[in-house]
């Protein structure tokens, strides 16, 4: 008998979509339930998303591939490249253990600085590189690719003598996907999304369309002749169909966008709008330049310039209009430092984009607004 794809075939897709893996000692539960609908899961994480799946004894790991490379994408706890630069070093050194190995910090910090390059050598009696470090071991150890037997490394900020002691795991073997050619043939970073794009030609359109609606926060229209944004219009109830049957999302298409919602947001979602207080500063944005529009230009796509100091009067005004509604955080910092903020969040959910000088509003942006209630008053909210 064939298997059906169920309600737990859902809540495992959901979950694979959203975890970098499924380590059958922390989540047994849910590393049976994929487990056992193994065979539906993978036929459509394959034939919709050009996707693999792997299914090993110990955990499960849906491999995301983006269409694209964007900043948003990255390791959110690291703050620098050199957090990337060290990361590296380090999964290689890791690489070089066998499984259940030890090594103490001071090993690792030896071996990474033999490593490094002449024009980014690594210096651990420089503060900023000793903290580059703890957050890379930091997320080693939440990415469960090593484990912390004894030791603090958040000590090694003002010690640099400070020990820890580490032990390899098995999940350290799979964290970086298998290629097919080694990087060294390669030139940049965009011939190796080619080369993996090249694997899922047969209906690649289709498998970008609904990567980009399930691993993105939105698909826009690029110009009028975007194929894929016109593969989403022609085929939009086939689409929001699929879409529906198989997850919880539901899918909207707008001039300019595309995107998926969902009415109730799974605590391991990272979903707008969100609970952090910059979102009802954004969200009033929003609403500002809904009622404003005729005052700026709108490009054909629907992106909104902005130069740094129009953004920063818009700003102004929200903080005379609604100041007092905002959270202490932002009453108290300066209208730049807020801005700084409200760009970076921006950023992250594709609402917007920059270049020097300027802010780029997405279309994505235009579909949330909000502001206080009609009782609102300035006393109330003292």
């Amino acid at each position: 008998m064939e298997e059906v794809f169920d309600e737990k075939a859902v809540q495992g897709l959901d979950y694979l979509l959203h975890h970098l893996w499924v380590l059958r000692k922390d989540n047994a539960n849910m590393y049976r339930q994929i487990r056992e609908r193994q065979k539906v899961l993978q036929r459509y994480v394959s034939n919709k998303l050009g996707l693999q799946l792997h299914v090993h004894q110990h955990f499960i790991k849906l491999d995301k591939l983006p269409v694209k490379a964007e900043s948003w994408m990255g390791i959110q706890q690291f703050t620098t490249p050199m957090d990337y630069i060290v990361f590296c070093y380090t999964l290689a050194f890791i690489e070089g253990k066998r499984i259940e190995e030890q090594f103490l910090l001071s090993e690792l910090t030896e071996e990474i600085q033999a490593m490094s390059y002449t024009q980014i050598a690594l210096d651990w009696t420089l503060f900023h590189h000793r903290k580059s470090l703890i957050r890379v071991m930091k997320v080693l150890v939440e990415f469960h690719l090593v484990e912390i037997i004894d030791g603090d490394v958040q000590r090694f900020d003002h010690h640099e003598e400070q020990e820890v002691l580490y032990e390899v795991t098995i999940y350290s073997r799979y964290f970086m996907r298998a290629h097919p050619k080694a990087f060294t043939q390669l030139q940049n970073a965009q011939e190796l999304l080619q080369l993996e794009h090249q694997l899922m030609s047969e209906d690649e359109r289709r498998k970008r369309v609904y990567r980009q609606l399930l691993l993105t926060p939105a698909l826009y229209r690029e110009s009028n002749q975007d194929q894929d944004f016109l593969y989403v219009r022609n085929y939009r109830n086939r689409i929001n169909d699929d879409i529906e049957k198989y997850t919880d999302f539901k899918l909207h298409i707008f001039k300019n966008v595309a995107f998926l919602s969902v009415t109730e947001p799974k605590r391991y979602y990272q979903s707008f709008p969100n609970t952090k207080a910059i979102t009802d500063i954004i969200l009033q944005l929003s609403q500002y330049l809904h009622q404003h529009i005729a005052n700026y230009n709108s490009q054909e796509n629907g992106i909104i310039a902005l130069a740094e100091h129009q953004l920063t009067e818009i700003l102004l005004q929200l903080k005379e209009q609604l100041g007092e509604g905002w959270a202490k955080l932002y009453r108290d910092k300066s209208i730049a430092s807020v801005q700084k903020e409200l760009i970076d969040e921006l950023i992250y959910w594709r609402m917007a984009s920059i270049s020097p000088g300027f802010i780029y509003i997405h279309s994505l942006l235009g579909a949330f607004v909000g502001n206080y209630p009609s009782d609102y008053s300035k006393e109330e909210k003292l």
